[in-house]
């Protein structure tokens, strides 16, 4: 364990180092896109910290194989060659077209050709443990088709989900340290070290997050970009495929009966891999909702458009933050929910804690102006917006955090502060086919001349 948290904490350090200085490059580039009507934040920001999460997997990657516990995973595996060779191709793919315009269709081609290169080099998937039926073996055009699949899927459904500041940098951490305890009990207390190059995985992308995360927190001082979402999304796919299809189920059989019961009843335990999308169901969910919306109103799947659930939360109300924190939580519920259950899927508490915390986020979700009341001793270890100000009596309070909110709720709704055009006469603007915004958008779309923000 202290292995990984020592990659993890450098991962971190380095991603965060250099994000600053990542952030006068963006800007001297040029990388730096203007204002749109559909925006949320309010002054251009810079783009392309995709670079410093690159070079924190890089890094956290040089470390691990000179660590005497962690060097027998470059040796034993090809597989952190393999996610090393996707990731460039793709991050290189990223920067280009944060900085210039690239076709839709050759974005789409270069996520399958990086997914392509790490089955090339032996990260794929092998076999499925299916319930009542048993480990079925994958013919190699299987395995490969899976694994594309897979990777193009998950990139752009954490390329979705990037709509506000930290919103995918958060999620995806959330997801990978879900992910890591379990790939690490996988490997510690069964000792299969066919996990060990997912666990690694995970402690990586959690280091490439929290490294990020500083700077990408709201008010934003720069975005990651399709170069840092689109990577974040291959690492997390590679390491789901990794302990999916490289862990042999008969090695964790932990029931007596034949190969098929087994399975069967360690169900539980593989739903949470079987499908990255199980791990990110937020993204996953906002991304087939988006292609569903689109197509039945006859445009492209990759059509620009404000129905995503982070813009859905802003427009009834709730801050910018306080969105982000809501879409954390669901987040952790899943992943967390999963993981727990994958370990004791008996106990009806696990299923009574999940009911009761998702009625709290159903709460939450009704109550966008509510805001907790500090007691006074408690003011100084809060921040500023929950305290009281200068003595005003409660009534008074109120109402300049009611005005304050449907200011907030104006800008969610209008998509910059001071905007006067209605949602209605925004959304009648033309809009741009497979256009990508700053902070991320749609992984394989393009941006146009409108540069109109999904």
């Amino acid at each position: 364990m202290r292995e990984y948290l020592l990659t993890l904490c450098i991962t971190a350090a380095v991603t965060y180092l250099l994000t600053g200085p990542v952030r006068k490059f963006a800007i001297v580039a040029g990388a730096m896109p203007e204002i749109r009507a559909r925006d949320v934040h309010r002054e251009p920001t810079p783009r392309l910290g995709g670079i410093a999460m690159f070079f924190g997997l890089c890094a956290g990657l040089l470390v691990a194989d000179h660590l005497t516990n962690l060097n027998e995973v470059f040796e034993k595996s090809n597989e952190p060659r393999a996610l090393l060779s996707g990731a460039a191709l793709i991050w290189l793919i990223g920067v280009l077209d944060d900085k210039f315009e690239i076709d839709a269709l050759i974005k789409l081609g270069g996520q399958m050709i990086a997914a392509g290169v790490m089955v090339m080099q032996g990260l794929t998937i092998l076999w499925l443990p299916v319930p009542l039926v048993g480990t079925v073996a994958l013919t190699q055009w299987q395995g490969t088709l899976l694994t594309v699949a897979l990777v193009v899927i998950t990139i752009n459904a954490v390329n979705f989900v990037d709509g506000l500041d930290g919103l995918a940098a958060g999620m995806v951490c959330i997801a990978s340290a879900a992910f890591f305890m379990y790939a690490y009990r996988i490997w510690y207390s069964y000792g299969i070290e066919a996990a060990a190059p997912a666990t690694l995985f995970a402690a990586i992308l959690m280091g490439m997050c929290l490294g990020f995360l500083p700077h990408n927190m709201h008010p934003a001082r720069i975005f990651m970009g399709d170069s840092g979402s689109m990577l974040i999304g291959l690492v997390l796919a590679a390491g789901a495929i990794s302990v999916t299809g490289q862990v042999d189920p008969d090695i964790m059989r932990l029931f007596s009966g034949s190969e098929r019961n087994a399975v069967h009843q360690m169900v539980p335990v593989y739903i949470p891999l079987l499908m990255p999308l199980t791990i990110i169901a937020i993204p996953a969910a906002d991304l087939i909702l988006a292609i569903v919306r689109r197509t039945w109103r006859g445009q492209s799947p990759f059509a620009a458009d404000r129905g995503h659930l982070h813009h859905r939360l802003l427009e009834i109300g709730h801050s910018h933050s306080r969105a982000v924190l809501i879409m954390y939580f669901w987040s952790a519920l899943i992943a967390f929910g999963a993981l727990t259950y994958s370990v004791n899927s008996a106990s009806m508490w696990i299923v009574l804690g999940v009911v009761i915390l998702s009625a709290i986020g159903l709460a939450l979700l009704l109550l966008p102006r509510f805001r907790p009341r500090t007691p006074r001793w408690a003011e100084a270890f809060v921040p500023p917006r929950y305290r009281r100000r200068g003595g005003l009596p409660a009534e008074a309070q109120e109402a300049q955090e009611a005005q304050t909110q449907d200011s907030g709720a104006d800008v969610g709704r209008y998509g910059s502060a001071g905007s006067e055009q209605p949602a209605a006469a925004d959304a009648q603007s033309p809009v741009t086919v497979g256009v990508a915004g700053a902070n991320g958008a749609t992984a394989i779309g393009g941006r146009g001349s409108s540069k109109v923000r999904i």
